[in-house]
């Protein structure tokens, strides 16, 4: 009788632990499945804010280029990254890049900045920061309207010495107590737009390669930007 409460016990032991498994399985499945959509999401509306889904109809997150290693210095990357290609038609009309400066206040600055196939900025945001709230924070747009300075700018316009904050000599403003971070920002992003000069006809060149597949085009979501201008 002890023996076959036993075995009992030791059936209904392994039964739980087996349903406890498949429940913790399914869950880990289903929650990483979530964090994945909302990931990408998350990443769509970023490039989205930059090129809206009104210029372009291919997906933003699919249509990509390897960033050659060459560049990964210029553009401040350590492993490398891609390139989000924008097209209207299937013809490229912007780049959307990967960028970090080191040389914020507080450490590294990502951004990803969209340059229009004519050298001129489709818009820049930050990524990642860790710059001081009330100072140096005001790269975000959700601070401050101030990245948005950059939109139709270029290595032209303005020209070389104008990549600077006004009190370096520079066109754009610097920010209340904090000259570092627009400094280093405003910085990186003319690096980028340099890096553009140089790798823009490769990247007309790979682009015109691998246009995408209608189902790719068919995959895109028609979300819509809100900007927060605060």
């Amino acid at each position: 009788m002890i023996l076959q409460s036993i075995r009992f016990n030791a059936i209904v032991l392994a039964v739980f632990a087996l349903v406890t498994a498949i429940i913790l399985a399914s869950t880990d499945t289903l929650t990483r499945d979530r964090i994945a959509d909302s990931e990408r999401k998350a990443a769509q509306r970023k490039l989205l804010e930059i090129i809206p889904i009104e210029r372009h109809d291919n997906d933003l997150l699919m249509d990509v280029q390897p960033i050659p290693e060459r560049f990964w210095t210029k553009l401040g990357l350590k492993k490398g990254g891609d390139i989000h290609i924008a097209r209207s038609d299937g013809q490229p009309i912007a780049a959307i890049i990967p960028a970090l400066t080191p040389d914020g206040y507080s450490g590294n600055i990502a951004m990803i900045i969209g340059i229009n196939f004519d050298g001129t900025i489709a818009g820049v945001r930050v990524t990642e920061h860790r710059e001081t709230p009330g100072l140096g924070d005001k790269v975000d747009l959700k601070k401050s309207d101030w990245i948005l300075d950059f939109n139709g700018k270029s290595l032209v316009n303005p020209d070389k010495s104008g990549w600077d904050v006004k009190k370096n000599g520079g066109a754009y403003d610097q920010f209340t107590g904090a000259t570092i971070t627009p400094r280093a920002v405003i910085h990186q992003i003319a690096k980028t737009l340099e890096y553009f000069t140089e790798d823009s006809e490769r990247l007309l060149i790979e682009a015109a390669k691998s246009k995408n597949s209608p189902e790719q085009i068919g995959s895109l979501e028609p979300m819509r930007i809100e900007t927060n201008n605060e």
